[in-house]
């Protein structure tokens, strides 16, 4: 491989570091979201660093696939991690409506890294196939019959102990790692030490390459299923039962004049007072004409109530004062004690 030109070593090492720490910081960070606007805005500068890196990389022509590991110089070995922290990082972003192009470029990623690895000999492992499951190209056998879709207990047995094994060498990487790291960084080591402190992270980031692929695969079988659950539940054709509409999401209010106010707090739900509701409801012929007036307890009826109840206060007003006039004219026209004279012993 070429040596680093002139300005390029530093700049290139600079950017590394720079994308790396940020990775480090979003991986390991105490904010309890990760679509946080902090945390993505880290996630966008690393991204764009660790892109410099490679792009410098790409021109530099550091690496390549028909040379041996010997004739990579110890400093250059870190930047072998690139492809696999882009492919980590790509998949800390949380665009839900982009999420399957994400996975497919951190998938991407990691299969480059894991690639050429292999190509230097780095760990002994089986290369993943190149594209994801659902969309195989020439280069990957296409999968066999409904036979090949259950795996036997064997192999299922057999993957489970090779997770396990790949667990603890993982465990004991970090060890090592963690037990080197001040060591390297305090520019004690020398360079065979320093090539065997790069030569493991590369190891680590292989079977962390491994198990994201996995998974990545996974959920891409699950989006793309979703998908075309989507598509498939266009209505059926012909006479069928009514199909009942499912309610959006809406606040219920009890008159107009709430609604305003409760509308103006969440633009993303629409308000709908009691009536609209039981209106729409009927107009589906999911609520029969008559349910409107039985409605029992709910908040409309407190209102109706309510306004029942004042109209009644007022009646009954209207009536005590009628009521006391009559008691007046009456007190005018008899005597106190008329009514009485019956008990006189």
């Amino acid at each position: 491989s070429m040596a680093a030109g002139p300005g390029a070593g530093p700049r290139l090492a600079e950017l590394l570091a720079e994308g790396r720490r940020l990775w480090e910081e979003v991986e390991t960070g105490t904010e309890p979201s990760s679509g946080a606007p902090a945390v993505q805005e880290k996630v966008r500068q690393g991204l764009e660093a660790l892109q410099r890196a490679a792009a410098m990389v790409a021109q530099l022509e550091l690496f390549s696939e028909n040379e041996e590991l010997e004739e990579i110089a110890s400093a250059d070995l870190r930047y072998l991690l690139l492809p696999a922290l882009l492919g980590a990082l790509t998949l800390k972003q949380v665009d839900l409506s982009r999420r399957l192009e994400h996975l497919e470029s951190a998938r991407a990623h990691f299969w480059r890294f894991l690639k050429l690895c292999k190509s230097y000999g780095l760990g002994s492992f089986h290369l993943p196939p190149g594209s994801p499951p659902g969309e195989e190209d020439g280069e990957s056998p296409a999968p066999g019959g409904p036979a090949a879709a259950q795996p036997s207990l064997a192999a299922m047995a057999s993957s489970r102990q090779a997770k396990i094994e790949r667990y603890k060498q993982k465990k004991e990487l970090e060890n090592r790692l963690a037990s080197m790291k001040t060591f390297v960084e305090s520019g004690q080591a020398d360079e065979e030490q320093i090539r065997e402190f790069y030569i493991l992270q590369i190891q680590k980031w292989i079977s962390t390459g491994l198990e994201e692929i996995e998974s990545i695969d996974q959920e891409m079988v699950i989006l793309r299923s979703r998908g075309a659950v989507k598509q498939s539940s266009a209505p059926p054709h012909g006479p069928s039962r009514q199909v009942r509409t499912p309610l959006k999401p809406f606040i219920l209010t009890r008159d107009a004049a709430q609604a305003k106010v409760f509308g103006a707090g969440y633009p993303g739900l629409p308000t709908m007072t009691v009536d609209d509701w039981y209106e729409q409801r009927r107009r589906q012929g999911v609520v029969s004409g008559q349910s409107a007036p039985q409605r029992t307890a709910g908040i409309a009826d407190e209102e109706l109530q309510k306004q029942q109840e004042e109209k009644k206060e007022e009646e009954d007003d209207e009536e005590a004062l009628q009521k006391a006039r009559n008691w007046d004219d009456w007190k005018d026209t008899h005597p106190r004690g008329y009514g009485n004279r019956q008990n006189v012993g």
